[in-house]
């Protein structure tokens, strides 16, 4: 078993938690992480940038002037991408950036990702995380006191609306439920601040043989 510190609110160390070390995954699964992540941030995209092609354009498809004769460059339409207001050439057109990855793919990135969190000591377990009112000086005063100081991914064992309104406006500090915590989370925040309720979540997720990964 790995032991990792347990700490209260106010900063102080009040024990110990147990995390199965078979749970662990260092020695593959960096393959599978680069595959989620990418495959995360592409499904961010809509996809929906779109220009119109000179067939597209309002206008007419008279020819501006005659060929020869006129000392001018030869136009055949004003819609032509030369033109000011005319269709764009190679512009973007509306196309789906969707990537799937299967879900053994995704567990292994998923243990790999906490699994190094775990390793480098950059995850820290909170007895508990509540808050009776929404205030931001409150969470930032606890992640002071646990000496986080460059961002942090709150893990909670369920969605806390409370803890959310307090933290949104804290640069580089984001909640998450342990259910929808994904891989690119884990790896896009450099400390991971976890409630002991939100751990025991997270590895019955890594022992989850039918998916676990996000």
């Amino acid at each position: 078993m790995t032991k990792l510190a347990v700490h209260n609110m106010a900063g102080d160390r009040t024990g110990e938690i147990d995390f199965d070390e078979k749970l662990l995954v260092l020695d593959k699964g960096a393959e599978a992480v680069h595959a989620a992540v990418v495959a995360y941030l592409r499904n961010q995209r809509r996809g929906t940038a779109s220009t119109k092609t000179r067939g597209e354009v309002a206008g007419s498809n008279r020819k501006p002037w005659r060929q020869k004769g006129t000392g001018r460059a030869r136009a055949g339409t004003r819609s032509s991408p030369v033109w000011r207001g005319g269709g764009v050439a190679f512009g973007p057109r509306p196309r789906d950036f969707h990537r799937r990855v299967p879900k053994g793919i995704k567990r292994l990135a998923f243990r790999r990702a906490l699994s190094e969190k775990i390793s480098a000591g950059d995850v820290i377990v909170l007895e508990e995380l509540n808050l009776s009112e929404p205030k931001t000086r409150v969470i930032a005063e606890i992640l002071k006191k646990l000496d986080v100081r460059n961002g942090a991914l709150i893990v909670t064992g369920a969605e806390d609306r409370v803890l959310r309104l307090a933290a949104r406006n804290i640069p580089g500090v984001a909640v998450a439920a342990s259910d929808d915590v994904n891989t690119y989370q884990l790896l896009r925040y450099r400390k991971v601040v976890v409630t002991s309720e939100a751990l025991k979540k997270l590895q019955a997720r890594l022992g989850d043989k039918s998916g676990g990964g996000k």
